[in-house]
């Protein structure tokens, strides 16, 4: 039991199937959702809060592999999560609260 609910053997089953994949390939979150063919939210909700509780040692495993893979990030080209890097479609002053022509 997970977060007071019972889990389904089949997410228990997955769990421990992306926890060991991630361990053995030093994978990240996206490239383990990619190989299971779900979301990269449910990688992480699975090994960051249903892994603790089917399999600690296994849990503290993936722990060290995310972050090192997060630490490591900006070697891939990645970048973090909220930063824009698309230029943006308005002019430079141009808002929501402006009028025209200012």
């Amino acid at each position: 039991m997970v977060g007071g609910c019972p889990m389904d053997d089949y997410i228990k089953e997955r769990v421990l199937e992306v926890a060991l994949y991630i361990v053995e390939n030093r994978a990240t979150v996206r490239q383990a959702a990619s190989v299971f063919k779900v979301s990269k939210s449910t990688v992480h909700k699975d090994v960051t809060e249903r892994l603790p509780g089917l399999n600690e040692h296994l849990a503290r495993e993936v722990r060290k592999i995310l972050d090192i893979n997060k630490a490591e990030r900006h070697l891939r080209g990645e970048k973090p999560p909220g930063v824009n890097t698309e230029p943006s479609k308005f002019p430079e002053g141009a808002g929501i609260f402006s009028s025209p022509g200012e």
